[in-house]
């Protein structure tokens, strides 16, 4: 058999000792998916159809959500979920359709940086939130800053 057949189904397939990475990709997609659909429709709910609904929803909201560590670790837990299973998606999508090495190994990497990047972002957002960071007086929040 050359390099450029491929072997007949139901083959006996050599497998290399280690990790296999493919597959806890594969269990990690179907897991945060279905984790995402409970955090996200948890996340709509409480947002959209408990209190004013969508007319509610401003800085103030946002600032009393992030003042709840329950909050911030539930969408902490959604960033990095959702972040990670798309940045997971792509490499897939990268790994499928990219034939040269090089230009795999860059946009993978690429991928990489990116998800690692927002998450740092994101995370330190979530948990640093301060809705009194440059409050002047003249602002709407000077005097709930001053308590």
């Amino acid at each position: 058999m050359t390099a450029d057949t491929l072997a007949a189904p139901r083959s006996p397939q050599v497998r290399k000792k280690g990790t296999n990475l493919e597959k806890w990709g594969w269990v990690y997609m179907r897991a945060s998916g279905v984790l995402l659909v409970v955090l996200i429709f948890g996340h709509l709910f409480v947002n959209l159809m408990l209190g004013e609904g969508i007319k509610g929803i401003d800085f103030a909201f946002v600032a009393g959500k992030f003042a709840s560590p329950f909050w911030q670790w539930w969408d902490v837990l959604m960033l990095w979920l959702a972040l990670i299973h798309g940045a997971n998606g792509m490499r897939t999508i990268v790994n499928d359709y990219v034939t040269g090495a090089t230009a795999r190994k860059v946009l993978v990497w690429a991928i990489g940086l990116s998800a690692a990047l927002l998450i740092l972002l994101g995370t330190l957002v979530v948990f640093t939130f301060d809705p009194c960071l440059g409050v002047t007086a003249d602002s709407m929040l000077w005097e709930m800053c001053q308590g």
